[in-house]
């Protein structure tokens, strides 16, 4: 073998020019400019590009009046999180929300009784003792649960006075009309006519006040989640364009996709995830597999994720996409 066969093999091509850009990332130097570092992602690589090509979606999203669905799961509620939901339905940008239960109860709690932050690495009987519960490097002690029961037993009584048997989104809606906090996403929502779908309304604290509630007050009372799906898919079906915005996983972004296939799929799509492809789940899909579901439209430039935790990198979207 001669020098330039084996020069071949360790450095193969024709020298061909690439016509994209050159990665490049921001200049520190001078004035800082927030605006000027995000814009320099696209051409940084990695999970920046992805940011950057999420940033560009959610503002096509919105140059052409796209329905926007928010989607999440209730640790972003947990988290501070919380407060930039409650500001992207305040100002409008949002058309319909879909979470887990978790989010109502955690959204309801913090009205009244702020989370703790605590660590990862806490000793768990010892909290147990104290009446903490522990998420992530949250703290959410105990007590918080008890004045959560006896508020929703209020709400209860009125909200199956007249009728016995109310959808997830009832239950949002007049739910957030009894609270009085501005960061309170259930408060925004309803205020801004935003609905909240919940289609698993009975895993977490609210689904066991329920259970108490039929068990010991009224046996005829009920939660009816047909008709919450009915709205989802026919509102999507009169929307000319939709946008997702999906953060987490699990069944509040597969809701948004899977009505969203009545209609020929979503015309704008970004995730925002931490799930493995590699398992097969629907948390760690990548929006091209929804492409192949009819989920997703198949336009290669209308979707992206970002590989992400969110608390990394919603608010960086918010901000760019939504805040200018």
């Amino acid at each position: 073998m001669d020098e330039d066969d084996s020069h071949e093999h360790v450095v193969p091509g024709s020298g061909e020019k690439l016509n994209t850009s050159d990665v490049h990332g921001y200049d520190f130097r001078g004035e800082f400019d927030f605006h000027e570092m995000l814009d320099s992602y696209a051409t940084t690589g990695f999970q920046a590009t992805q940011l950057a090509e999420a940033i560009d979606i959610a503002e096509r999203m919105q140059e052409v009046d796209a329905t926007v669905y928010l989607t999440f799961t209730s640790n972003i509620i947990s988290s501070g999180l919380r407060e930039a939901v409650a500001y992207l339905v305040r100002e409008g940008y949002v058309d319909v929300l879909i979470t887990t239960s978790g989010s109502l109860t955690e959204d309801v709690i913090k009205t009244a009784r702020p989370f703790k932050m605590g660590k990862w690495d806490a000793d768990e009987a010892a909290l147990r003792e104290r009446g903490i519960n522990r998420l992530g490097n949250l703290f959410v002690p105990s007590d918080r649960y008890v004045w959560l029961e006896e508020y929703l037993y209020d709400f209860f009584d009125d909200f199956f006075a007249e009728e016995k048997v109310r959808t997830p989104t009832a239950f949002a809606r007049e739910l957030g009309e009894t609270l009085d906090d501005e960061d309170s996403v259930l408060k925004q929502a309803a205020d801004n006519d935003v609905p909240v779908y919940c289609p698993a309304l009975t895993d977490s604290e609210v689904g066991n006040f329920l259970y108490y509630y039929r068990q010991g007050y009224d046996s005829e009372v009920g939660i009816e989640i047909l008709d919450d799906y009915d709205s989802l898919i026919e509102d999507g079906l009169l929307a000319d364009t939709t946008g997702l915005i999906a953060v987490g996983g699990g069944v509040p972004k597969h809701h948004a996709i899977m009505t969203n296939l009545f209609r020929g799929g979503a015309d704008y799509v970004v995730y925002i995830s931490t799930g493995m492809e590699g398992d097969g789940s629907l948390s760690g899909a990548p929006p091209n597999e929804a492409v192949s579901w009819g989920k997703i439209k198949e336009e290669q430039t209308n979707y992206t994720q970002v590989e992400a935790e969110a608390t990394l990198v919603f608010p960086l979207l918010v901000a760019e996409a939504f805040k200018q």
